[in-house]
Formats: structure tokens, C-alpha cells, sequence
């Protein structure tokens, strides 16, 4: 891969990662907390609203390619550890990978595909909807932390080539 190449997918992985770590920056600071604040059927109806309309968004492409790019950045680093950056490139990479995909798929997909089978009425539901405000936020709040820090990461790479 050129110089110019490894340039290229650093700026759209730090870009991604910031952009990744806006969206949930704004989930963890302000948007489960609105939704903790009205009645729980509309909270979990405008949740489930929100993962519905996420899947179709163009929130899915940059999710997966910036999951990739840093993926390979982190590749690249391992197999051409003399290159400019390459300790932040491998960090970025694997924070980013662990601690925004890996939890996206573990923790926060489980409980949205919860909330979406109890649905806002059901009796289940005032149970599920405290879990999923609890749990689902402080998931929320590592992949925040974990994009952030892979964007700086990337940014520290760009500086050092």
C-alpha cells in the first residue's frame, strides 16, 4: 500500500471516528436522558423508531467501513511496524474495533433486539426499558470513549507521517 494510501484511509478513519463518536457522544449526553424522562411506552416506541430508521441510514456504511479501514490501518501497522505512526495506527485500529464494533455487537444489538420484542405496552416492557436506559447507556458510553480515542489516535498517526 503507498504513502499516500495509508494517508488516505487515516484521514477517512479519523473522520469516521469522529463522526461515530458525535452519534453516541449525543446518545450518552442528552438523548437517553430525554427519553428517560417521558413515559415509558414512548420511550420504548421512539427508541425502537430510532433503531429501525438507524438500519437504513447512512450511519450502517460508515459504521462498517470505518470499522474496516481501521482494521487494516491496524494491519498495516503490524506488518510494516517502521512506518510513520504505525503504534497510533494499530491503537486506533484496535480501539476502535473492541471498543465501538466489538461492544456495538455484543451489548448494545442484544438489547435493542429486546426492547424491539417487548415492545412499548407490554408487562414486560417497564422492566426491559429500565435495563435498556442503564445497560444500553454505559455500553453507549465505551464505544463513545473507544471512538474518540481511536479518532485521536489517527489524528496522532496523520501528525507523525
Amino acid at each position: 500500500m503507498t504513502k499516500a494510501s495509508i494517508t488516505g484511509l487515516l484521514w477517512f478513519s479519523a473522520i469516521g471516528c469522529g463522526l461515530m463518536a458525535g452519534v453516541y457522544f449525543a446518545f450518552s449526553g442528552f438523548i437517553m436522558r430525554a427519553l428517560s424522562r417521558i413515559d415509558q411506552a414512548s420511550g420504548v416506541g421512539a427508541m425502537n423508531s430510532i433503531n429501525t430508521v438507524i438500519l437504513r441510514s447512512l450511519f450502517m456504511p460508515l459504521f462498517f467501513s470505518t470499522t474496516l479501514a481501521g482494521l487494516i490501518l491496524a494491519a498495516i501497522a503490524l506488518f510494516r511496524w517502521e512506518t510513520p505512526g504505525a503504534v497510533s495506527m494499530l491503537v486506533g485500529g484496535g480501539v476502535y474495533a473492541v471498543g465501538m464494533f466489538v461492544v456495538t455487537m455484543l451489548f448494545n444489538v442484544p438489547l435493542n433486539n429486546v426492547l424491539q420484542a417487548v415492545g412499548p405496552a407490554n408487562a414486560e416492557a417497564s422492566t426491559a426499558w429500565a435495563r435498556y436506559l442503564h445497560d444500553w447507556t454505559l455500553w453507549n458510553h465505551v464505544r463513545t470513549a473507544a471512538s474518540t480515542a481511536a479518532c485521536a489516535s489517527f489524528i496522532v498517526a496523520l501528525v507523525a507521517r
